[in-house]
């Protein structure tokens, strides 16, 4: 009968006196301060993972590790990795939008997608972006276009798709040929001879991305071996590069998964690069970038939420809480597991016998409501408060507002037991103010 797991907090979330706290600081306090659902970081575990992931293990180049603006784009988390030196993967000119609106500089992004629209572009361009990540040969020519009749010139990347397996979720894997990302191979390549000769494009460097929630080194050891292969094909046809682009995926812990620490995943990459630059002698040690979101914030993220009605019965025990799947989408979306927590420890009395497994579900009118399945859960009672582990990460940045229901207030926790709210709850009023009611007055003409 599965219980809950401890062991996939960070340190600032632990247990004191039966109450789980963050850095010391009851959540329950925080439940009955800013209502539920309710997001809470710890800003230490964010700080701890960015920088195992920027400092740790000795390289061979110099790494530069930017965060993935979409795993959650909150600007109370953005201006935090803007102080500690982020770069930032942006994939819209609203990701964009919020990294300078948190203090960031437009040099410091690399603009991925395979989707952007001219407009997008020309923000970009205008902006100062870093590194236009290019997925196609139409856009390539776009950006040409777009660059010129602004009388500037865009540094890009291609984006290569090199044929691998992550090993992870259909959804979340980018890195095979039948995904919509990048170019082969082949056609990278040619795609590099032609923009060598394209008014308004300035190569940088290359681009590589296979997908996201990877527990295994190998997938990334193929990959970047590729990498390095087509480098190489292109410094052949004189083809010089500033930065290498490896991605990122890097998974995290939310069940039994046992992924690389971030110490294994460089050390191992750095490995295959510094085999590649032994036969480099006189050649340019190009800069080494990445592109972590999950592996930064994603277990420094818990959703609390509150039991509103227990419904036991024959084939099913629910659990009916305030939190629903327009809060968190994962588990609904990918059959994600996020481990269940009560904020306040029970322990059932000697010979009370097993405690009953309980599905929790949302308000939402879905069946496909629901945010963990089959989960023991001692002495559950209406009124309860209970946390999500491992929602740091694409949780409420995939909040939406369906049910008319608004999106959940976020708080942060410092190590000096500081709380700050980065995220008011969502009003109604802000939920209706851009809609209108219409004018029209229909006839009806139906029988009567």
């Amino acid at each position: 009968m599965p219980t809950e797991n401890l062991s996939v907090l960070p340190q600032p979330f632990a247990r004191d006196g039966g109450e789980l706290c963050c850095e010391g600081v009851p959540l329950s306090m925080l439940c009955r301060e800013h209502g539920t659902p309710l997001y809470v970081y710890s800003s230490r575990a964010i700080i701890e993972s960015f920088q195992s992931l920027q400092t740790s293990a000795p390289f061979p180049l110099q790494r530069r590790v930017c965060f993935a603006v979409k795993a959650n784009p909150n600007l109370g988390i953005l201006s935090l990795l803007v102080k500690l030196g982020a770069g930032f993967d942006i994939v819209s000119s609203g990701e964009l939008q919020r990294v300078i609106r948190a203090g960031g500089r437009p040099e410091d992004c690399v603009f991925s997608g395979v989707g952007k629209s001219a407009q997008e572009l020309g923000q970009a361009v205008q902006s100062g972006v870093g590194c236009i990540n290019v997925e196609s040969q139409s856009e390539l020519l776009q950006l040409s276009r777009v660059a010129t009749s602004l009388g500037r010139v865009a540094p890009i990347s291609m984006r290569i798709n090199p044929d691998i397996d992550a090993k992870t979720h259909p959804y979340i894997s980018t890195g095979l040929k039948e995904n919509k990302f990048g170019l082969s191979i082949d056609d990278a390549h040619a795609a590099y001879r032609q923009a060598r000769s394209l008014p308004g494009i300035r190569i940088v460097g290359v681009d590589c991305h296979i997908g996201s929630q990877i527990t295994q080194l190998e997938p990334f050891v193929q990959a970047t071996q590729r990498v390095l292969m087509f480098v190489d094909a292109l410094e052949r046809d004189g083809i010089e590069l500033e930065h290498i682009d490896l991605g990122g995926g890097l998974g995290i812990r939310y069940r039994d998964e046992t992924p690389p620490s971030a110490a294994e995943f460089m050390s191992t990459i750095g490995a295959c690069v510094e085999g590649w630059l032994k036969g480099r002698v006189n050649k340019s040690r190009p800069l080494l970038m990445f592109e972590f979101g999950r592996a930064i914030v994603g277990a420094a993220g818990l959703l609390l939420t509150r039991v509103e009605v227990l419904k036991p019965g024959e084939a099913k025990n629910f659990a009916v809480v305030d939190a629903a799947m327009n809060d968190l989408m994962r588990p609904s979306l990918y059959e994600a597991w996020h481990e269940v927590i009560s904020l306040t420890e029970k322990r059932p009395p000697p010979g009370a016998g097993e405690a009953l497994c309980w599905d929790l579900v949302g308000p939402v009118c879905e069946s496909g409501d629901w945010l963990a399945r089959n989960r023991c859960l001692p002495l559950l009672a209406e009124g309860d408060f209970l946390a999500l582990a491992s929602a740091g990460a694409y949780g409420s940045s995939m909040a939406s507002n369906y049910n008319s229901r608004p999106r959940p207030a976020e708080v942060v926790v410092h190590p000096d037991q500081t709380v700050e709210l980065i995220r008011h709850r969502e009003q109604l009023d802000s939920m209706l103010n851009d809609e209108r009611v219409s004018s029209f007055s229909p006839v009806y003409s139906g029988a009567k």
